[in-house]
């Protein structure tokens, strides 16, 4: 059980706040049956906003939102709206971003294992395709031809550590050309037809301190350098990728202007010294961006007394299975018993026929009964989109908490005629 977050006693005094009152959530439930997600939209937008504010110096700079983390059009509509692009990874992602109005260089295609399908839907958006590999250059013409701008994304053949922990191991990364292949790369495509290029490279891993994103620029400005002299070519562009963290816990946020100083800082040290400060920066930020800003709604359906004191939910981790999958503690707030003394201890569970379908493990709540509700904060990405189907259960809806404070759906909650809609059998109605 190593993965599961573990208890909340140092978390009594939690700070998290969910931005709708009881009375107005019961109002929402009962409209809107438990469980469901739901976004905060001015939040999420004013979040945009800090991030531009804060890379203001550079000229060009863009946010690429990562559909991938919280792929719902009303989502990518507000990105949308404050100036941002988006970055896809699949067929079905660039169908998303076409339908939301996003083209051309609004889309930052980044994909591995491509099939033709999406390389051809990628080119026909005229989206800035991001090849993964060598050999996916002559795979690109063959299928959909060369576009005049191409993106390459880099694996820098080394290990990034920071305070003495491995945090991106390159030398098995399953991503990017090194860079003997990505300068090879670049001859072979200016051969093709290419003549104006990127360079991606992922700075990050859900870090969020200033000095470590400012470190791990400076080596991907480096390359930038190296690569560029050694090609005969001058980059559009430099995409950091993601990576930027957020705190489960009751520790300090990123600071994304602090994050930002760090990385002009590199910025001016290296491209600055080379001559190409009129570099523009991409970011392909996800969790960052709605993380905090998305929360998870359960209602508690029994309780149960045995080894230990359960709480089953009417949901389980097939609808928000990141506690499951990863080790992130999520907080939980009983809503209307907020000033009430969390002295009771809890499994907090689902009904998947899986011993590990569980929400939290020794968890401290106020005494709870069926029919309270759950909410779980810091579950506004890769939290929907990771929801899955086993036992039969099905996905939750997704409401947002529009700018205007009304609340209205954005995904229905699914139905058994869904779960069966794939298969070619007579089911029986209910």
């Amino acid at each position: 059980m190593k993965n599961m977050p573990v208890n909340s006693e140092e978390l009594t005094h939690s700070t998290k706040k969910f931005p709708i009152n009881f009375k107005e959530l019961e109002q929402i439930i009962s409209k809107y049956p438990t469980p469901f997600y739901i976004y905060d939209e001015k939040a999420i937008r004013e979040n945009i906003r800090r991030l531009y504010k804060a890379f203001s110096w550079n000229t060009g700079f863009r946010e690429y939102f990562a559909v991938k983390s919280a792929p719902n059009p009303f989502i990518l509509n507000a990105f949308k709206e404050e100036h941002c692009g988006v970055d896809c990874a699949s067929l079905t992602e660039l169908i998303l971003a076409d339908s939301c109005g996003f083209s051309g260089d609004d889309i930052m295609f980044t994909s591995n294992v491509t099939t033709k399908e999406e390389f051809m839907k990628a080119k026909s958006l005229d989206a800035i395709i991001n090849l993964d590999d060598y050999s996916h250059i002559d795979y690109l013409q063959n299928c959909a031809g060369i576009p005049e701008l191409v993106c390459l994304r880099l694996n820098p053949d080394c290990t990034i550590t920071y305070q003495d922990n491995i945090i991106l191991d390159y030398k098995n990364y399953k991503f990017g050309f090194t860079e003997d292949a990505f300068i090879e790369g670049i001859k072979l495509l200016k051969t093709k037809g290419a003549r104006r290029f990127g360079l991606h490279c992922q700075f990050g891993s859900h870090r969020r301190e200033a000095e470590y994103f400012g470190d791990n620029a400076r080596l991907v400005f480096k390359k930038a350098v190296e690569i560029s002299t050694l090609a005969g070519i001058t980059l559009e562009f430099i995409n950091l990728a993601g990576g930027i963290g957020i705190p489960y816990k009751e520790d300090s946020p990123a600071d994304i202007e602090a994050i930002s100083w760090h990385i002009k800082a590199a910025y001016d040290e290296v491209l600055g010294t080379a001559g190409l400060t009129s570099l523009p920066l991409y970011l392909e930020l996800g969790i960052f961006m709605t993380g905090p800003y998305g929360y998870f709604v359960s209602s508690v359906l029994h309780v149960k007394e045995t080894v230990k004191t359960f709480l089953g939910l009417d949901a389980s981790t097939n609808c928000f299975m990141s506690p499951l999958r990863y080790s992130n503690y999520y907080h939980i707030t009983a809503a209307g018993k907020e000033k009430e003394e969390p002295n009771q201890v809890y499994d907090i569970t689902g009904a998947l026929c899986e011993n590990r379908d569980k929400f939290a493990i020794d968890y401290h709540l106020p005494r709870m009964k069926p029919g309270d509700v759950l909410i779980f904060h810091d579950a506004g990405a890769y939290t929907y989109a990771h929801s899955h189907n086993f036992n039969g259960k099905l996905r939750p809806a997704e409401l947002l908490l529009c700018t205007d404070g009304s609340v209205k759906q954005i995904r229905r909650a699914e139905s058994t005629a869904d779960y069966f809609a794939t298969l070619d059998y007579p089911i029986k109605s209910r």
